[in-house]
């Protein structure tokens, strides 16, 4: 078995986890236990952590000890340097919101798959030629959503998507249903305010609505 055959197993294995991967900017220490921790006992086990701040690398390295059921993977990825600081930190896949040919190379030979973030059918192909059939469809809903996905599925069946940007209750089920799709990401269980005022229940409860989705 060749190594992308096994990334792409690897990430069916980690889609079917849940529905929904909360797509996640953490602050600092406390507050990154507080949300993951919701998460996780609210049935959401894979959390993408991003690199939108410089905290990012930390909290995945915290998050990866503090919580071993948790399956954590690094979002916002866009150079293979930061591809392997996310390897050592503790990883276990990595996210881009798109995709160079470097970074495509680099993660067809990592020991961790690479969910490369697409928004055409060209994009798409580009991958395939690196050997990837699992892609991040981002921003979502601005470049077409659950109707670009329908037409991503004549010509390339074989390919299956987890859709990010614009993702919400109000629209999740619908990508969900889509033969093409394998789960979407979100932000809408860490909202804001519930952030700040530290209610982690809360947080839990949506988790646990979000982990009933296309049921």
């Amino acid at each position: 078995m060749n190594n992308m055959t096994q990334h792409t197993q690897r990430l069916d294995e980690i889609c079917a986890t849940a529905p929904v991967i909360p797509v996640l900017k953490l602050d600092n220490a406390e507050q990154a236990l507080g949300i993951c921790t919701a998460l996780v006992n609210g049935g959401l086990k894979v959390l993408e952590i991003t690199l939108r701040n410089d905290y990012g690398l930390e909290a995945i390295k915290q998050i990866s000890q503090a919580l071993p059921d948790a399956i954590v993977g690094a979002g916002t990825v866009t150079t293979p340097e930061q591809y392997d600081a996310c390897i050592a930190a503790g990883a276990d896949f990595i996210v881009s919101p798109g995709a160079t040919p470097k970074l495509l190379a680099h993660g067809a030979q990592a020991s961790i798959p690479l969910l490369p973030g697409v928004a055409s059918v060209s994009e798409a192909m580009a991958g395939m030629e690196f050997g990837y059939e699992r892609f991040k469809l981002f921003p979502a809903v601005v470049v077409g959503g659950v109707d670009l996905l329908k037409a991503f599925y004549g010509p390339l069946a074989n390919l299956k998507f987890c859709p990010t940007g614009g993702v919400k209750p109000s629209n999740a089920d619908e990508f969900l249903q889509l033969p093409n799709v394998m789960c979407v990401g979100g932000t809408w269980m860490t909202p804001n305010d519930l952030i700040a005022q530290q209610d982690w229940n809360a947080i839990e409860a949506l988790s646990q609505e979000a982990r009933q989705l296309a049921n």
